[in-house]
């Protein structure tokens, strides 16, 4: 297996240092031009690939424009808008319900806090950090999604499993000022070399300080099991 460096935060900086120069355009992949498409698209994209997302999206910002849009859609026209993406009929529900209360409660505009954000229907820390970071430019914690997730423990930068603990456990190693990037280099990574089910290990940069490269490991760290169970 690759050797990380005995420091988890110098291992960090090594990270994201190789990563940053080997993904220098590394960014959101979201298509949206304003806060409230950048929310709706971040909840579509629970559990769902950007991709589709971005193309069940192209018609659905034509349709709905506001919040009060969204709001007075029924349950059954909006779901029918979202039905090609994961859980459609709950992301509809929370979509409508969160722009009920964006319209009620703050005046027709997206929250720019973390704890108006996260009271909103479907949006947990993860989804308030993107619309903070992206929609707000206030950068106030790390996106930990899935490729997060899986980089963060094979790479030995955690032991945590749950994402809030993950996050913290991240921001302590961190930099304040690449806890944006880190996210989209991670994705890209994750997206490009290390995939959950079959990491290309032969042709990542990060090999020679992974703990979990297959060449030696026998174990992922990501999931705690052998590679190939």
């Amino acid at each position: 297996m690759g050797t990380p460096l005995s420091d988890r935060a110098d291992q960090a900086a090594e990270v994201i240092d190789r990563l940053h120069a080997e993904y220098p355009d590394a960014t959101i992949s979201l298509d949206y031009s304003n806060r409230l498409e950048l929310l709706v698209a971040v909840i579509l994209s629970a559990q769902c690939t950007d991709e589709r997302v971005n193309r069940v999206t192209a018609d659905l910002f034509d349709t709905y424009q506001s919040p009060a849009d969204y709001a007075e859609a029924s349950q059954e026209e909006l779901a029918e808008a979202l039905n090609s993406v994961t859980y459609y009929n709950n992301k509809a529900r929370y979509i409508r319900e969160a722009c009920q209360q964006i319209r009620n409660e703050h005046d027709g505009e997206v929250p720019d806090t973390m704890s108006e954000l996260t009271a909103l229907p479907g949006v947990g820390r993860k989804t308030a950090n993107v619309v903070l970071q992206h929609g707000h430019d206030v950068v106030e914690g790390i996106v930990v999604d899935t490729h997060v997730q899986r980089l963060s423990r094979r790479l030995g930068l955690t032991d945590s499993e749950r994402p809030e603990h993950i996050e913290t456990d991240l921001m302590e190693l961190v930099p304040e000022g690449e806890w944006q990037q880190l996210t989209h280099l991670f994705i890209s990574h994750g997206r490009a070399v290390c995939t959950a089910r079959n990491p290309n290990c032969e042709d990542c940069v990060l090999a020679d300080i992974c703990p979990s490269e297959r060449g030696d490991s026998a174990v992922d760290r990501a999931s705690g099991e052998p590679w190939g169970a």
